[in-house]
């Protein structure tokens, strides 16, 4: 049995020693040690020996244990050292070489020009204000003189939640909302996100942007209205703007009028873009009908204004001579990078 031992440790010392992944150091402790080992299976056999001897070969497979139990322990350390440090090395990172880029967004086009048309008007005495998206019909429709079955709802054909709750077709709520607040002197726009059951074409979105402006002062008339817009226009796109005011009728100012600017992608010939007209609408405007003054809580004995409201979307393009506004809402990589 003695040499039945000094076989397990010379054979089990070999093989540790010549073991290169920890996968066969563990095969290895279960053959040698394991409940079924060979080591194991000699002290099975310790019943059959003398009293005199079990001591000595007791003594022996202890030892035997002890070095087998060592020498796994350090190989296993050897081995673990060599796959950290050949790890490393696979892993190692030249920092003389040049960093990957890093791709960065930018500003869209519509928020590049939202915010020049902030600092415009912001130049100008105007606050920013918002309201909501989801809005009552009150301050959307009636408020604004436009009561039920009145034909100008028409036009503004909306997405309804209930009979009385819709989401907004203009910023003009904001309007009433303010004034309801906040007394004369009045100066704000209001941007955001409208809504209509528009089809999508060149120049038509269901969703789209829009801009309110409002003004209301003791003693202010259309002139005022004039010159702002025309400053605002000239500021935005350039002094050489080509602008022209045209009668129209909005149920909320009185009078009212479109704003439109020679065609940019045409220059007054007629194209697609202007639809053969040379001119391109971009907002409407007008003095503050009396009842929507009342509406607002102001008297309007005492006090006047004037409200405009524009297509973001509209303005953008005619900055920009984009002939689509599909392009705003596709988030085409290839079309958004060139205003970076």
């Amino acid at each position: 049995m003695k040499n039945q031992l000094e076989e397990i440790r010379k054979s089990a010392l070999a093989s540790i020693k010549s073991a290169e992944v920890l996968s066969d150091i563990e095969a290895l402790r279960v053959k040698c040690l394991g409940k079924k080992g060979e080591l194991t299976s000699i002290l099975k056999q310790m019943g059959k020996l003398s009293p005199e001897e079990r001591p000595v070969i007791g003594q022996l497979a202890n030892e035997i244990r002890s070095k087998i139990e060592q020498t796994i322990d350090e190989k296993t350390k050897e081995i673990k050292a060599k796959e950290q440090e050949k790890k490393l090395l696979a892993e190692k990172i030249d920092v003389t070489l040049p960093g990957k880029p890093v791709k960065l967004g930018s500003r869209h086009p519509l928020t590049v020009v939202l915010d020049d048309i902030k600092e415009i008007f912001i130049g100008m005495g105007f606050d920013i204000v918002d309201g909501p998206e989801v809005e009552l019909d009150y301050y959307n429709f009636e408020a604004l003189n436009i009561p039920k079955d009145h034909p100008a709802r028409d036009t503004q054909d909306t997405f309804y939640i209930t009979d009385n709750i819709l989401l907004r077709t203009q910023t003009s709520p904001v309007q009433i909302r303010v004034m309801e607040k906040q007394k004369p002197p009045i100066r704000i726009i209001s941007p955001g996100r409208v809504y209509r059951s528009d089809a999508v074409d060149a120049t038509h979105s269901p969703v789209f942007h829009q801009i309110e402006g409002l003004v209301v002062d003791k003693g202010i008339t259309f002139a005022d209205l004039k010159g702002t817009l025309e400053t605002f226009v000239k500021r935005l796109y350039g002094e050489d703007t080509v602008v022209r005011f045209r009668p129209h009728h909005f149920p909320f100012t009185e009078p009212s009028a479109e704003l439109d600017v020679q065609c940019f992608n045409c220059h007054g010939e007629g194209c697609r873009l202007c639809k053969g007209e040379g001119w391109i609408e971009i907002l409407g405007c007008g003095m503050v009908h009396p009842d929507v003054l009342r509406n607002g809580g102001i008297d309007p004995e005492e006090y006047s204004g004037f409200a405009l409201g524009y297509g973001l979307e509209r303005v953008c393009m005619r900055r920009y001579g984009i002939d689509d506004l599909r392009l705003f809402f596709e988030n085409d990589v290839r079309f958004l990078k060139q205003f970076d």
